[in-house]
């Protein structure tokens, strides 16, 4: 059992407020310890003072939400920066978090970026005023990007969920709520936008638990509609909050609930009472009871329903109004977990694979234990991310790698504000910070040398789409040193050489990911490059399992090479967590098959599914069982069982039905009404699958599922059809079969292109 967890607090009978301000009580919560947990580091006053005190979150959603323009806000009131700038940059400076000079051009945001404030925020039980410090990692919304989303809510403990009031769940919503999910991030969400025409954040409540299947509820509501949005009404404390001042940096708070909006407050708060009832127990008592409900029990309640993910709760505002961003401060403050009570767990690499994981403790005096969740390439060398777990992080100590074994030494340590830096050190656990100067990959765990602790690995994509690329000039040194920085800050982006063609391919999540990376290699390299037409990311696969009994035998004058292998070839699905879909299993018993030879049977089957038999694109989805074999005492060597392997692969490959997968995208348009009969039929045209449609008064969404091969130069025609009022968002649901008389085709182009290269 976790330190923290909502189970420990239930068993220590302690009703948890927003946040304990008692310390007794905090070292009572922090005691509590399962009976078969591993002993940890128990925390100090200190520590639980800190926690207290801490938040880390993201900002989430699909793109153009209005991500950027509230952290903008957020920085400004929490004092962090003196004026607000806009995210298309009007004024020629953009956003605080927008960077690279990319972003400010086109609008979006493409990579993650981290900064810290202070925040003073409203207790909702007594109205006092306490000082929170605050991290904040800003992630991309357009799919291209999403490994940024992806290492953010890998290390952070809560996420607010920003949802358009006009659009709501959209495709990236979706996508950003699985990524939540799978590493278990509590979150609020916020419906922004409340200030533009057909908002209607009851219907965006629907979307959230009909879409995302959450449990959530108001606990806002707003003053006044579209251009008449004022301000909102805290269900909770039963208070009105209005924004005065320059920009909105006053808040104005009053009993005074205007009329107009009585009776949808009581109506609201009745369903906040209710929907937290359902997922909480102790609320859920005095519910059925008809006990009064208390600010305290409410504020109690909707805390540990937030922090065990039953419930979501939903705030409102407009950002770029400057509406309503205060009291979502507050409610983060209030509501979202401190790193004390985010579930933390390693793994010992001295232990089996499949060890129950060691719970950690976020205490200062505990060893270190630390995840390099990003890496990029900053003025002064590498700079790598860190979220600190346990333990603490100075500069000028010598810290161990846990992958590589090396010792390193921290010669610079910063905290992050943007591009900005501010020196530090030493860093606490349960913060994010930057090292210069240290050499490691994306993923990697650090610690002081003391334990072997090593983080789970985040989840990464596999690319869908490939371009060949090369050098408009003459090659320079600058071209291979920019693919090969890319290529360690993103693992998402993956560069080869192809054999056959000796072409350079650089393969990403889509077209607007690798577009991105070749004009920044022409404006942060000087290197301007030419590309190839995009190649889909097809992949090969079995239907149904083969057995093999295969025999490699070549004599020449010398030694000769021998090596037989036995075993059987099946489906395998994903690995839920890595997204890994190939296993070679090593079933030999006998030991006619020596030990020292199956790296080399594991490599071969690895290099076999490289490239597949049908069209020569990857394997996967394929588990390889090693059975049994025979092997020769002089014959015999690992270039035998590897080649054994490989041709044993092909011979079941051939008997287990393969076929073809291509990539399938989910495709999201919005545009007028009176275009929706034009954009169904383009869909439909490109043998797409309308999965939704949605019509609002004056525009409609539709949502389809469409091979990626039939989207090229669909922006193009989208806009056309549309005059220019069409926008549309694409992102990457699964691979599937394509159809038989495509796959024969390309079986056949490959035949053909086989043969004319064993005729050369």
């Amino acid at each position: 059992m976790r330190v923290g967890s909502s189970l420990c607090l239930r068993q220590a009978g302690i009703a948890l407020r927003a946040p304990p301000k008692s310390l007794a009580t905090w070292k009572r919560f922090a005691s509590v310890v399962a009976d078969d947990a591993v002993p940890t580091q128990p925390l100090t006053d200190q520590d639980l003072t800190r926690l207290a005190r801490q938040r880390n979150i993201g900002i989430s959603a699909h793109i153009d939400s209005g991500k950027t323009t509230l952290t903008e806000r957020i920085l400004y009131y929490t004092g962090r920066i003196r004026e607000i700038h806009e995210v298309r940059g009007r004024d020629n400076v953009g956003a605080k978090m927008d960077s690279m000079e990319l972003e400010r051009e086109k609008g979006i945001t493409i990579q993650s970026a981290a900064t810290f404030c202070d925040w003073e925020a409203t207790e909702p039980v007594t109205g006092e005023k306490q000082k929170y410090a605050v991290n904040i990692i800003d992630t991309p919304g357009h799919v291209d990007f999403t490994i940024e989303v992806e290492r953010a809510l890998r290390v952070l403990d809560g996420a607010i969920l920003v949802l358009c009031a006009v659009s709501g769940v959209q495709s990236q919503t979706t996508t950003v709520d699985r990524q939540m999910k799978r590493y278990g991030v509590p979150r609020l969400s916020f419906i922004n936008k409340m200030d533009r025409p057909g908002a209607n954040p009851w219907r965006i409540i629907q979307q959230i638990r009909q879409k995302l299947r959450l449990t959530a509820a108001a606990v806002q509501v707003p003053i006044g509609q579209e251009d008449g949005f004022e301000g909102v009404v805290d269900l909770v404390r039963w208070k009105a909050y209005y924004n005065r001042g320059t920009k909105g940096n006053e808040v104005f708070e009053t009993d005074e609930i205007p009329e107009s909006v009585v009776e949808l407050a009581k109506e609201k708060r009745a369903e906040l009472i209710e929907q937290v009832s359902e997922v909480d127990d102790a609320l859920a008592e005095l519910f059925l009871t008809d006990s009064p409900i208390e600010t305290a029990d409410l504020v109690a309640a909707i805390r540990r329903a937030t922090i065990s993910r039953k419930f979501t709760p939903v705030f409102m505002g407009s950002a770029v109004k400057n509406t309503a961003v205060q009291p979502l401060l507050d409610g983060v403050c209030a509501y979202l977990p401190t790193p004390a009570e985010s579930p933390i767990s390693a793994h010992d690499t001295t232990l089996a694979v499949d060890a129950p994981t060691i719970p950690l403790t976020p205490a200062a005096q505990a060893p270190l234990v630390g995840l390099a969740f990003k890496l990029e390439e900053g003025r002064f060398g590498q700079l790598t991310y860190m979220r600190v777990y346990q333990g603490t992080l100075k500069k000028a100590s010598m810290i161990y790698n846990a992958r590589t074994g090396k010792k390193v030494k921290v010669p610079r340590l910063v905290r992050m504000h943007s591009n900005e830096m501010e020196d530090v050190t030493e860093v606490g656990p349960g913060e994010i910070c930057a090292m210069f100067g240290v050499e490691c990959s994306s993923g990697d765990t650090f610690t002081d040398g003391t334990t072997s602790y090593s983080m789970t690995k985040m989840f990464v994509p596999e690319p869908v789409i490939s371009l060949a690329i090369k050098p408009a000039g003459i090659e320079t040194p600058n071209f291979s040193r920019a693919l090969n920085r890319f290529q360690k800050e993103d693992p998402t982006f993956r560069v080869h050489v192809d054999h056959e063609s000796k072409e350079t391919i650089i393969s990403g999540m889509g077209e607007l990911h690798l577009d991105i990376y070749v004009e920044r290699m022409k404006r942060e390299y000087n290197t301007e490059c030419i590309t190839g037409r995009p190649q889909v990311a097809y992949r090969e696969t079995i239907t149904q399992r083969a057995d093999f009994n295969f025999t490699h035998r070549k004599q020449t004058g010398g030694q000769g090479q021998f090596a037989r292998v036995i075993g059987f070839i099946e489906p395998c699905e994903p690995d839920p967590v890595t997204g890994k879909d190939t296993e070679f299993l090593n079933q030999v018993l006998s030991g006619n098959i020596p030990t020292n030879f199956i790296p080399a049977c594991e490599k071969g089957f690895y290099e076999a599914c490289e490239k597949g038999t049908l069209s020569g694109n990857n394997v996967g989805g394929v588990r390889f069982v090693l059975n049994d074999g025979a092997h020769h005492h002089v014959d015999s060597s690992e270039l035998a069982f590897r080649m054994a392997i490989i041709g044993a692969f092909r011979e079941a490959f051939a008997k287990a039905q393969g076929i073809i997968l291509e990539p399938i995208m989910t495709v999201e348009v919005v545009a007028p009404i009176e275009f929706q009969t034009a954009v169904i039929g383009s869909l439909t045209t490109r043998r797409g699958t309308i999965t939704d449609n949605e019509v609002r008064e004056d525009e409609f969404t539709v949502t389809a599922e469409v091979s990626l091969n039939a989207m090229f130069g669909y922006s193009n025609h989208l806009r056309g059809s549309t005059q220019g009022k069409g926008e549309f968002s694409m992102e990457y649901k699964e691979h599937q079969p394509v159809l038989a008389n495509i796959q024969k085709e390309m079986e056949e182009a490959y035949r053909k292109s086989i043969g004319m290269k064993e005729k050369k």
